[in-house]
C-alpha cells in the first residue's frame, strides 16, 4: 500500500516536472515576448505543483530524502511521466497540442483528486487547479486560433495533432499504483477522467476545425520507467547541476 502511493506520488509528480522542464526550454525564444513569458509563468506553476508532491513523497519515505533527490538523481527507468510529456518541443503548434492534451486531462484529474481520501494530496489539487483552468484556456485559445487561422497554420496543427495521438490514451490507462489507490479512495476513476477530458477535448478541437482520430494502437510505457529516445537528453540537461555539484540545495 505505501509502496503504491509513493509510486502514485511520484507518477502525478513526474508529470508536472517533466512538462516544466520542457516548457521551460521555451525561454527567450517564445514567439512573442509576451507568450514567452506566459509558457514560462505555466512551467513555473507545473515545477511548483511537482515541488509539493515530492516535499510529500520525502516525508512518506521518510529515510533522509529531500524533494531535490527525486527530479535530479533517478535514473530514466526510476521515473514514471507519461511518454506525451517527455516529447520535444519542435514547433510552436507541437508544442500547443501537446499542452492542450495533457491539460484536458490534468484539470479533470486534479478536479477528482480534490475529493481524495488523503487530505495531503486533496489540498495540493485544489490549489493547483486554479492554474491548471488558466492553462487549459491558454492552450485551447492557441489551438483555436491556430487550427482556424491561415492555411500554413491548419496545416501545423493537424500534423501536431496526427503525430501525437498515439500518446494521449496513456494518460487514462490506470497504472498498477494508479489501480489500488482508485481501490482506496485516494485516485478518482480514470474512466470518469477520460470522458470528461475528451469532452473537452472534442470540444475545442471542432470548434478549431481539425479532426482527430484515435489511433488503434497507441505508445505506452512511461508509468512503468519504459521511456522514449528523448527522455535520457532531458535529463542530462535538467540533472546537470545537482550531478555535477552533488549536495547543493536548489
Amino acid at each position: 500500500m505505501q509502496h503504491s502511493r509513493l509510486k502514485f506520488i511520484l507518477q502525478w509528480a513526474d508529470n508536472s516536472m517533466i512538462l516544466g522542464q520542457r516548457l521551460s526550454e521555451w525561454c527567450g525564444h517564445g514567439p512573442v515576448l509576451e507568450h514567452d513569458i506566459a509558457l514560462t509563468n505555466i512551467a513555473l506553476d507545473l515545477i511548483g505543483e511537482a515541488r509539493y508532491l515530492y516535499q510529500y513523497a520525502a516525508v512518506l519515505e521518510a529515510n533522509g530524502k529531500s524533494e531535490d533527490d527525486y527530479p535530479f538523481l533517478r535514473k530514466e527507468q526510476e521515473f514514471f511521466n507519461v511518454l506525451l510529456v517527455e516529447q520535444p518541443n519542435e514547433d510552436w503548434a507541437v508544442t500547443m497540442v501537446r499542452q492542450f492534451m495533457f491539460d484536458c486531462h490534468h484539470l479533470h484529474f486534479l478536479n477528482g483528486m480534490s475529493g481524495s481520501d488523503d487530505p495531503h494530496l486533496s489540498e495540493i489539487a485544489l490549489k493547483t487547479a486554479k492554474e491548471a483552468r488558466y492553462h487549459l484556456k491558454y492552450s485551447s485559445d492557441w489551438v483555436i486560433r491556430l487550427g482556424d487561422g491561415t492555411a500554413e497554420s491548419k496545416t501545423r496543427m493537424q500534423d501536431a495533432l496526427d503525430k501525437l495521438a498515439k500518446f494521449q490514451n496513456e494518460l487514462f490507462i490506470p497504472g498498477e499504483a494508479e489501480v489500488e489507490m482508485i481501490k482506496v479512495g485516494i485516485c478518482p476513476d480514470m474512466g470518469s477522467i477520460r470522458e470528461k477530458a475528451f469532452a473537452t477535448f472534442d470540444e475545442v478541437i471542432k470548434e478549431a476545425g481539425l479532426t482527430f482520430a484515435k489511433p488503434a494502437v497507441g505508445r505506452s510505457g512511461g508509468k512503468n520507467g519504459i521511456h522514449s529516445e528523448h527522455m535520457g537528453y532531458l535529463l542530462a540537461t535538467m540533472q546537470y547541476m545537482q550531478r555535477t555539484y552533488p549536495g547543493l540545495d536548489w
